[in-house]
């Protein structure tokens, strides 16, 4: 009988111990999966600590948080920002111009007096207060004006295990940070209560959760991701632009559509400056079909090699089976997540920029962002003249011209922003 009862007693605790953590713990538990020490945390992490020199609003209007106010001089090419007085790091140690820590290559950064710097450019950039957007940090994680500072962290092995937030108004709850390998082992915490929170890009694995009464699932879009398929511009065989036509025929978008929202280009629907007036890509494989059988009559070859990570194999295998319906030859051959030298097509998520200023990206002298080769006069003079001003109003027009141009001569095919899945116990 004492064996029974200590068995159903044992049974019952392991059962409602998820609900005991959570009812003592007053705190939220976010789990998070990745490697990371205080050099690479993630960007939900940096802004709840602290902030830049200015912020970019819903509108693409740049708002000065920690400078006052700022100033152009020499043509655009100096910059002069005024800091705002009493300012404080977390540790309660005054801020000033020179505790400015930003890195750039071509930038040059001079501390003119405890309230005043100057950026020196080497030419023109009327954008260049946007880059002074992102939270100012001094080791190990002290912010400036943020909503939290740093509490109590754990390190092994060179890589946090956990970290703390402490809110810096009475209004906000601690939140813990409980980093892990991969998914399973942040599921696997999930269920046995280590956490509260967590987000999962696979909706198999979230729909184990439906059924959970004390959890909720919520889905929603991640436009700081777009799975994107590169051509690689310098092979004869893109050069054409019935094609790269071709090719967006050969994508069934309605496929597409169960594993995010799908896309009409490179600038996402929620910036400022999306152009909703965009074309949407039709699947018709048998006009493909008439377009490479024209074409690659006269093509040197007809053998594709298309690039993934074993992350991507499944979109990339449904790619390839619709290519080769048109009679093209395609490999499928993975890759470690190093930038590729060789290769015709590259099935990748493409990082996107939180400002439409696609420069890095696009124009053809950008070597190293410039992944696809991809070159294109008007397109170089249209991302030129965008960020040669701060005007929202004169930057939205160039961009929605942009926008049009880049559907026109495609450097790659812009599929869709993936779904993710926040799964928080009620």
């Amino acid at each position: 009988m004492s064996f029974f009862i200590g068995f159903i007693s044992l049974i019952g605790f392991l059962s409602i111990s998820p609900y005991l953590r959570i009812i003592f713990n007053k705190q939220e538990v976010i789990g998070l999966v990745g490697t990371y020490d205080f050099t690479n945390l993630p960007d939900e992490i940096m802004t709840k600590v602290s902030n830049g020199l200015v912020t970019i609003n819903e509108k693409g209007e740049i708002i000065p948080v920690l400078a006052n106010s700022w100033e152009i001089k020499d043509g655009g090419k100096q910059y002069r920002f005024y800091l705002k007085n009493n300012l404080l790091w977390n540790d309660d140690k005054k801020f000033t111009a020179s505790d400015i820590n930003y890195q750039f290559n071509d930038v040059k950064i001079k501390v003119v007096d405890k309230n005043v710097l100057d950026f020196f450019l080497n030419k023109p950039l009327g954008i260049f207060p946007t880059y002074l957007n992102k939270p100012l940090i001094r080791a190990p994680l002290i912010g400036i004006a943020g909503f939290y500072k740093l509490g109590k962290y754990k390190i092994l092995n060179g890589a946090l295990v956990d970290l703390t937030l402490v809110p810096n108004t009475k209004d906000q709850i601690t939140i813990k940070y409980k980093f892990y390998n991969n998914e399973s082992d942040l599921v696997t915490a999930y269920k046995i209560g280590e956490i509260n929170k967590m987000t999962l890009t696979k909706k198999s694995v979230a729909d184990t959760f439906i059924n959970w009464k004390n959890s909720r699932i919520i889905k929603s879009v991640d436009y700081s991701r777009l799975l994107t398929l590169f051509f690689n511009n310098k092979e004869k065989f893109f050069a054409n632009k019935d094609m790269k036509d071709a090719f967006s025929m050969m994508i069934d978008y309605q496929k597409m559509a169960d594993f995010g929202e799908i896309a009409r280009g490179p600038v996402p629907p929620i910036s400022w400056a999306y152009n909703s007036n965009l074309k949407t890509n039709i699947y018709d494989i048998d006009t493909a079909t008439k377009i490479v059988k024209k074409e690659v009559a006269a093509s040197e070859s007809a053998q594709l090699n298309l690039l993934t990570s074993y992350d991507y194999y499944d979109a990339a295998d449904s790619i390839a089976g619709e290519i080769k319906k048109t009679g093209l030859k395609v490999d499928i051959n993975m890759i470690t997540y190093d930038r590729p030298d060789k290769f015709d097509l590259l099935l990748v998520f493409w990082k996107v920029p939180q400002d439409p200023d696609q420069y890095y990206f696009w124009h053809s002298t950008q070597n190293e962002g410039n992944i696809g080769n991809y070159s294109n006069v008007k397109i170089d003079k249209l991302l030129e003249e965008a960020r040669s001003t701060y005007k929202v109003e004169e930057r939205d027009k160039i961009y929605q011209e942009f926008q049009k141009a880049i559907q026109d001569d495609p450097p790659a095919l812009f599929l869709y922003y993936p779904y993710v899945y926040t799964i928080q116990r009620k």
